[in-house]
Protein backbone atom coordinates (compact mmCIF):
# COMPACT_ATOMS: atom_id res chain seq x y z
CA UNK A 1 0.00 0.00 0.00
CA UNK A 2 2.37 2.78 -1.21
CA UNK A 3 1.96 6.19 0.42
CA UNK A 4 2.92 8.97 -2.02
CA UNK A 5 5.43 11.27 -0.32
CA UNK A 6 3.60 14.29 -1.71
CA UNK A 7 0.66 13.45 0.54
CA UNK A 8 2.80 13.66 3.66
CA UNK A 9 3.55 17.28 2.83
CA UNK A 10 0.10 18.45 1.83
CA UNK A 11 -0.98 19.61 5.28
CA UNK A 12 2.11 21.60 6.13
CA UNK A 13 1.79 23.89 3.10
CA UNK A 14 -1.92 24.47 3.60
CA UNK A 15 -3.68 27.76 4.29
CA UNK A 16 -5.67 28.18 7.49
CA UNK A 17 -9.46 28.17 7.19
CA UNK A 18 -11.31 31.26 8.41
CA UNK A 19 -14.82 29.79 8.60
CA UNK A 20 -16.10 27.79 11.59
CA UNK A 21 -17.99 24.81 10.29
CA UNK A 22 -21.31 23.66 11.75
CA UNK A 23 -22.25 20.00 11.30
CA UNK A 24 -25.34 18.76 9.52
CA UNK A 25 -26.88 15.28 9.64
CA UNK A 26 -26.27 12.42 7.23
CA UNK A 27 -27.55 8.96 6.54
CA UNK A 28 -25.33 7.03 4.12
CA UNK A 29 -25.08 3.45 5.35
CA UNK A 30 -22.58 0.63 5.01
CA UNK A 31 -25.35 -1.84 5.69
CA UNK A 32 -27.51 -0.57 2.86
CA UNK A 33 -25.26 0.89 0.19
CA UNK A 34 -27.91 0.78 -2.52
CA UNK A 35 -30.62 2.83 -0.81
CA UNK A 36 -29.38 6.10 -2.23
CA UNK A 37 -32.73 7.78 -1.85
CA UNK A 38 -32.36 7.51 1.92
CA UNK A 39 -28.89 9.03 1.94
CA UNK A 40 -27.89 12.67 2.20
CA UNK A 41 -26.87 14.41 -1.00
CA UNK A 42 -23.14 14.17 -1.54
CA UNK A 43 -22.42 17.55 -3.03
CA UNK A 44 -19.44 18.63 -5.04
CA UNK A 45 -17.15 21.36 -3.74
CA UNK A 46 -19.43 24.39 -3.27
CA UNK A 47 -19.09 27.07 -5.93
CA UNK A 48 -18.90 29.72 -3.23
CA UNK A 49 -16.19 27.97 -1.23
CA UNK A 50 -13.87 30.55 0.22
CA UNK A 51 -10.36 30.51 -1.16
CA UNK A 52 -8.12 31.67 1.65
CA UNK A 53 -4.66 33.06 1.04
CA UNK A 54 -1.78 31.32 2.82
CA UNK A 55 -0.97 32.91 6.15
CA UNK A 56 2.03 35.17 6.58
CA UNK A 57 5.09 33.59 8.15
CA UNK A 58 4.78 33.31 11.92
CA UNK A 59 6.51 36.16 13.76
CA UNK A 60 9.50 35.47 15.95
CA UNK A 61 8.76 34.60 19.57
CA UNK A 62 8.48 37.81 21.63
CA UNK A 63 11.44 38.87 23.74
CA UNK A 64 9.14 39.13 26.75
CA UNK A 65 6.78 36.14 26.50
CA UNK A 66 3.25 36.55 27.81
CA UNK A 67 2.22 35.35 31.22
CA UNK A 68 -0.91 33.64 32.42
CA UNK A 69 -2.41 30.23 33.17
CA UNK A 70 -2.21 29.07 29.54
CA UNK A 71 1.52 29.78 29.10
CA UNK A 72 3.78 26.72 29.29
CA UNK A 73 7.46 27.73 29.64
CA UNK A 74 8.54 24.64 27.68
CA UNK A 75 9.67 26.10 24.31
CA UNK A 76 8.58 22.96 22.44
CA UNK A 77 4.93 23.42 23.39
CA UNK A 78 2.90 25.01 20.59
CA UNK A 79 -0.68 24.70 21.88
CA UNK A 80 -2.09 24.91 25.40
CA UNK A 81 -5.40 24.96 27.31
CA UNK A 82 -7.02 22.41 25.03
CA UNK A 83 -9.96 20.21 25.89
CA UNK A 84 -9.57 16.41 25.60
CA UNK A 85 -7.44 15.92 22.49
CA UNK A 86 -7.52 13.36 19.69
CA UNK A 87 -6.06 13.77 16.18
CA UNK A 88 -3.18 16.15 15.51
CA UNK A 89 -1.57 17.34 12.25
CA UNK A 90 1.28 19.79 11.48
CA UNK A 91 0.10 23.05 9.90
CA UNK A 92 3.46 24.29 8.61
CA UNK A 93 6.71 22.80 7.36
CA UNK A 94 8.54 23.22 10.67
CA UNK A 95 5.64 21.98 12.76
CA UNK A 96 5.53 25.17 14.84
CA UNK A 97 1.84 25.50 14.05
CA UNK A 98 -0.59 22.67 14.57
CA UNK A 99 -4.10 21.50 13.84
CA UNK A 100 -5.49 19.54 16.79
CA UNK A 101 -8.90 18.00 17.43
CA UNK A 102 -10.78 18.26 20.70
CA UNK A 103 -12.54 14.92 21.00
CA UNK A 104 -15.50 15.92 23.15
CA UNK A 105 -16.17 19.42 21.78
CA UNK A 106 -15.95 18.44 18.10
CA UNK A 107 -13.59 21.33 17.34
CA UNK A 108 -10.54 21.32 15.10
CA UNK A 109 -8.25 24.09 16.30
CA UNK A 110 -5.26 25.76 14.69
CA UNK A 111 -2.64 27.05 17.12
CA UNK A 112 0.93 28.23 17.40
CA UNK A 113 3.04 29.03 20.45
CA UNK A 114 1.41 31.84 22.46
CA UNK A 115 -1.57 31.75 20.11
CA UNK A 116 -3.80 32.88 18.76
CA UNK A 117 -6.00 29.79 18.67
CA UNK A 118 -8.92 29.51 16.28
CA UNK A 119 -11.51 26.81 15.64
CA UNK A 120 -11.39 26.09 11.90
CA UNK A 121 -14.19 23.51 12.07
CA UNK A 122 -16.81 22.35 14.54
CA UNK A 123 -18.81 19.13 14.19
CA UNK A 124 -21.67 17.89 16.36
CA UNK A 125 -20.47 14.71 18.07
CA UNK A 126 -21.36 12.30 20.85
CA UNK A 127 -18.35 12.61 23.13
CA UNK A 128 -19.47 10.04 25.70
CA UNK A 129 -17.14 7.16 26.54
CA UNK A 130 -14.20 7.31 24.15
CA UNK A 131 -16.23 8.66 21.21
CA UNK A 132 -16.49 12.11 19.68
CA UNK A 133 -14.28 13.76 17.10
CA UNK A 134 -12.03 10.73 16.82
CA UNK A 135 -9.65 11.84 14.05
CA UNK A 136 -9.42 14.14 11.04
CA UNK A 137 -7.42 14.55 7.86
CA UNK A 138 -6.94 17.38 5.39
CA UNK A 139 -7.84 16.82 1.75
CA UNK A 140 -4.87 15.94 -0.51
CA UNK A 141 -5.91 19.03 -2.52
CA UNK A 142 -6.34 21.16 0.60
CA UNK A 143 -4.90 24.33 -0.88
CA UNK A 144 -7.52 24.25 -3.64
CA UNK A 145 -10.64 22.95 -1.86
CA UNK A 146 -9.97 23.37 1.88
CA UNK A 147 -11.90 20.22 2.67
CA UNK A 148 -11.51 18.33 5.93
CA UNK A 149 -12.45 14.69 6.43
CA UNK A 150 -13.26 13.47 9.92
CA UNK A 151 -14.07 10.25 11.75
CA UNK A 152 -16.76 11.07 14.31
CA UNK A 153 -19.17 9.47 16.75
CA UNK A 154 -22.86 10.38 16.59
CA UNK A 155 -25.69 9.23 18.88
CA UNK A 156 -26.33 6.30 16.49
CA UNK A 157 -23.01 5.32 14.88
CA UNK A 158 -19.44 6.14 13.96
CA UNK A 159 -19.05 7.74 10.54
CA UNK A 160 -16.74 9.49 8.11
CA UNK A 161 -17.85 12.98 7.10
CA UNK A 162 -16.59 15.68 4.78
CA UNK A 163 -16.45 19.25 6.09
CA UNK A 164 -16.61 22.10 3.56
CA UNK A 165 -15.20 25.59 4.21
CA UNK A 166 -18.69 27.09 3.85
CA UNK A 167 -20.07 25.30 6.88
CA UNK A 168 -21.71 22.18 5.46
CA UNK A 169 -20.94 18.67 6.68
CA UNK A 170 -21.83 15.76 4.38
CA UNK A 171 -21.75 12.05 5.22
CA UNK A 172 -19.20 10.00 3.32
CA UNK A 173 -19.79 6.66 5.07
CA UNK A 174 -22.05 5.89 8.01
CA UNK A 175 -23.09 2.73 9.80
CA UNK A 176 -19.70 2.04 11.42
CA UNK A 177 -20.57 0.27 14.70
CA UNK A 178 -20.61 2.36 17.85
CA UNK A 179 -20.19 1.12 21.41
CA UNK A 180 -19.80 2.39 24.95
CA UNK A 181 -16.07 1.85 24.34
CA UNK A 182 -13.90 0.91 21.37
CA UNK A 183 -14.81 3.93 19.22
CA UNK A 184 -11.33 5.41 18.90
CA UNK A 185 -10.02 4.94 15.36
CA UNK A 186 -7.88 6.72 12.82
CA UNK A 187 -7.91 7.98 9.21
CA UNK A 188 -5.18 8.88 6.73
CA UNK A 189 -4.89 9.42 3.00
CA UNK A 190 -2.79 6.70 1.37
CA UNK A 191 -3.48 7.90 -2.18
CA UNK A 192 -5.02 10.93 -3.91
CA UNK A 193 -8.45 9.25 -3.84
CA UNK A 194 -7.86 6.66 -1.13
CA UNK A 195 -8.83 7.37 2.45
CA UNK A 196 -7.71 4.57 4.75
CA UNK A 197 -9.84 4.15 7.87
CA UNK A 198 -9.05 2.10 10.98
CA UNK A 199 -11.89 1.41 13.41
CA UNK A 200 -12.13 0.15 16.95
CA UNK A 201 -14.07 -2.95 17.96
CA UNK A 202 -16.97 -0.92 19.47
CA UNK A 203 -16.77 -3.12 22.57
CA UNK A 204 -17.57 -6.28 20.59
CA UNK A 205 -14.39 -8.30 19.91
CA UNK A 206 -16.36 -10.91 17.99
CA UNK A 207 -17.37 -8.36 15.35
CA UNK A 208 -13.77 -7.74 14.36
CA UNK A 209 -13.63 -10.99 12.37
CA UNK A 210 -17.11 -10.55 10.87
CA UNK A 211 -16.60 -9.36 7.29
CA UNK A 212 -20.10 -7.84 7.25
CA UNK A 213 -19.16 -5.48 10.09
CA UNK A 214 -16.84 -2.47 9.91
CA UNK A 215 -15.85 -2.84 13.57
CA UNK A 216 -12.16 -3.57 14.19
CA UNK A 217 -11.12 -3.17 10.56
CA UNK A 218 -8.70 -1.33 8.33
CA UNK A 219 -10.47 -0.44 5.10
CA UNK A 220 -10.12 1.89 2.12
CA UNK A 221 -12.72 4.14 0.51
CA UNK A 222 -12.79 6.77 -2.21
CA UNK A 223 -14.28 9.68 -0.25
CA UNK A 224 -15.05 11.61 -3.43
CA UNK A 225 -17.61 9.05 -4.61
CA UNK A 226 -21.19 8.84 -3.38
CA UNK A 227 -21.89 5.67 -1.40
CA UNK A 228 -18.28 4.42 -1.40
CA UNK A 229 -17.91 0.67 -1.02
CA UNK A 230 -15.29 -0.07 1.67
CA UNK A 231 -12.45 -2.40 0.70
CA UNK A 232 -11.39 -4.24 3.85
CA UNK A 233 -7.64 -4.78 4.01
CA UNK A 234 -7.19 -6.01 7.60
CA UNK A 235 -9.35 -7.31 10.46
CA UNK A 236 -9.07 -8.06 14.16
CA UNK A 237 -8.32 -4.65 15.67
CA UNK A 238 -9.14 -3.88 19.29
CA UNK A 239 -9.58 -0.45 20.88
CA UNK A 240 -7.79 2.91 20.66
CA UNK A 241 -6.65 2.14 17.13
CA UNK A 242 -4.03 4.48 15.63
CA UNK A 243 -2.63 4.47 12.10
CA UNK A 244 0.95 5.59 11.58
CA UNK A 245 1.81 5.80 7.88
CA UNK A 246 5.44 5.96 6.83
CA UNK A 247 5.78 8.53 4.02
CA UNK A 248 9.42 7.56 3.49
CA UNK A 249 9.00 3.84 2.84
CA UNK A 250 5.31 3.56 2.06
CA UNK A 251 4.45 1.19 4.93
CA UNK A 252 1.33 1.50 7.06
CA UNK A 253 1.74 0.68 10.75
CA UNK A 254 -1.10 0.23 13.26
CA UNK A 255 -1.13 0.37 17.05
CA UNK A 256 -4.06 -1.08 19.00
CA UNK A 257 -5.08 -2.77 22.24
CA UNK A 258 -7.36 -5.81 22.12
CA UNK A 259 -7.79 -9.54 22.56
CA UNK A 260 -4.48 -10.09 20.78
CA UNK A 261 -2.76 -7.80 23.29
CA UNK A 262 -1.25 -4.36 23.00
CA UNK A 263 0.64 -4.53 19.74
CA UNK A 264 2.30 -2.68 16.91
CA UNK A 265 1.51 -4.20 13.51
CA UNK A 266 2.08 -3.55 9.84
CA UNK A 267 -0.58 -3.86 7.14
CA UNK A 268 0.84 -6.31 4.61
CA UNK A 269 -0.85 -8.46 1.97
CA UNK A 270 -4.33 -7.57 3.21
CA UNK A 271 -3.68 -8.64 6.78
CA UNK A 272 -2.05 -7.48 9.99
CA UNK A 273 1.46 -8.71 10.75
CA UNK A 274 2.34 -8.19 14.41
CA UNK A 275 5.77 -6.64 14.92
CA UNK A 276 5.79 -6.14 18.69
CA UNK A 277 3.58 -6.85 21.71
CA UNK A 278 3.59 -5.54 25.27
CA UNK A 279 3.15 -8.35 27.79
CA UNK A 280 2.01 -6.00 30.56
CA UNK A 281 -0.73 -4.53 28.30
CA UNK A 282 -0.05 -0.89 29.28
CA UNK A 283 -2.60 0.61 26.87
CA UNK A 284 -1.38 2.14 23.59
CA UNK A 285 -2.66 5.59 22.69
CA UNK A 286 -0.91 6.68 19.49
CA UNK A 287 1.93 6.13 17.05
CA UNK A 288 3.96 7.96 14.41
CA UNK A 289 6.94 7.32 12.19
CA UNK A 290 10.09 9.39 11.95
CA UNK A 291 12.97 9.26 9.52
CA UNK A 292 14.40 6.14 11.17
CA UNK A 293 11.97 5.47 14.00
CA UNK A 294 8.50 4.34 14.97
CA UNK A 295 7.19 5.92 18.17
CA UNK A 296 4.34 4.42 20.18
CA UNK A 297 2.63 6.42 22.93
CA UNK A 298 1.62 4.70 26.16
CA UNK A 299 -0.63 7.21 27.88
CA UNK A 300 -1.04 5.80 31.37
CA UNK A 301 2.70 5.10 31.63
CA UNK A 302 3.54 8.68 30.51
CA UNK A 303 6.12 7.47 28.04
CA UNK A 304 6.86 6.83 24.38
CA UNK A 305 8.49 3.59 23.23
CA UNK A 306 10.75 4.24 20.24
CA UNK A 307 11.75 1.51 17.77
CA UNK A 308 14.25 1.59 14.94
CA UNK A 309 12.33 1.02 11.72
CA UNK A 310 12.57 -2.48 10.29
CA UNK A 311 14.17 -2.89 6.89
CA UNK A 312 15.33 -5.64 4.56
CA UNK A 313 18.49 -6.22 6.57
CA UNK A 314 16.71 -6.11 9.94
CA UNK A 315 13.05 -7.07 9.39
CA UNK A 316 12.43 -7.82 13.08
CA UNK A 317 12.02 -5.03 15.61
CA UNK A 318 14.53 -4.83 18.41
CA UNK A 319 13.81 -3.71 21.96
CA UNK A 320 12.45 -0.16 22.04
CA UNK A 321 13.94 2.68 24.00
CA UNK A 322 11.54 3.84 26.71
CA UNK A 323 11.43 7.63 26.82
CA UNK A 324 9.91 9.03 30.00
CA UNK A 325 7.79 12.12 29.31
CA UNK A 326 6.08 12.31 32.70
CA UNK A 327 7.82 15.48 33.86
CA UNK A 328 7.68 17.38 30.56
CA UNK A 329 4.20 16.43 29.34
CA UNK A 330 2.45 13.74 31.37
CA UNK A 331 0.18 11.33 29.49
CA UNK A 332 0.59 11.27 25.70
CA UNK A 333 -2.18 10.44 23.24
CA UNK A 334 -2.05 10.84 19.48
CA UNK A 335 1.18 11.49 17.57
CA UNK A 336 1.88 12.66 14.03
CA UNK A 337 4.93 12.60 11.77
CA UNK A 338 7.11 15.70 11.45
CA UNK A 339 10.18 14.60 9.48
CA UNK A 340 12.62 13.17 12.01
CA UNK A 341 10.50 14.54 14.83
CA UNK A 342 6.87 14.20 15.86
CA UNK A 343 4.05 16.34 17.17
CA UNK A 344 2.42 14.90 20.28
CA UNK A 345 -0.87 15.73 21.98
CA UNK A 346 -1.29 15.22 25.72
CA UNK A 347 -4.35 13.53 27.24
CA UNK A 348 -3.92 14.53 30.87
CA UNK A 349 -7.61 15.49 31.11
CA UNK A 350 -8.61 12.03 29.85
CA UNK A 351 -6.53 9.55 31.86
CA UNK A 352 -8.17 8.78 35.25
CA UNK A 353 -6.15 9.94 38.23
CA UNK A 354 -3.85 12.20 36.22
CA UNK A 355 -2.85 15.53 37.74
CA UNK A 356 -3.26 18.41 35.32
CA UNK A 357 -1.60 21.78 34.86
CA UNK A 358 -3.40 25.04 34.22
CA UNK A 359 -2.16 24.93 30.62
CA UNK A 360 -3.29 21.35 29.85
CA UNK A 361 -3.95 19.80 27.45
CA UNK A 362 -1.10 20.61 25.05
CA UNK A 363 0.59 19.91 21.70
CA UNK A 364 4.38 19.86 21.52
CA UNK A 365 7.23 19.12 19.11
CA UNK A 366 9.41 16.21 20.21
CA UNK A 367 12.40 14.45 18.69
CA UNK A 368 12.70 10.82 19.83
CA UNK A 369 16.12 9.95 21.21
CA UNK A 370 15.74 6.38 19.99
CA UNK A 371 16.52 7.55 16.47
CA UNK A 372 19.84 9.02 17.53
CA UNK A 373 18.65 12.64 17.63
CA UNK A 374 18.49 15.02 20.55
CA UNK A 375 15.22 16.08 22.18
CA UNK A 376 14.39 19.67 21.26
CA UNK A 377 13.37 20.31 24.83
Amino acid sequence: MPLPSSLSRRAVTAAVLLATVVASGGCASFDDQQKTAAQGTFSEVPDDAQQVAPPSPAPEEPVDPPTGPCVDPNPSVIATCLNQTSGVRPADAEGKTTYVAERTTGKIIVSKRYGPQRAVATVDVDGSGDGGLVDFELSPTWTEDQMIFALITTPSDNRVVRIAPTGSVKPVLTGIPKGATGNMGSITFTGPNTLTVATGDAGDPGATQDRSSLAGKVFEINPNQPDPRPKIVASGLGSNVALCPDPEGGQLYVADSGQSGDRLSIVAQNSLKTLWTWADRPGLTGCATGTDTISVAIGAKKRIDVFTKPDGANPVLGEPSEEDLAKAYGAIGRLTTLGGSIQLATINKTVPGMSTKSYDDRVAIYTPKGGGAEDRT
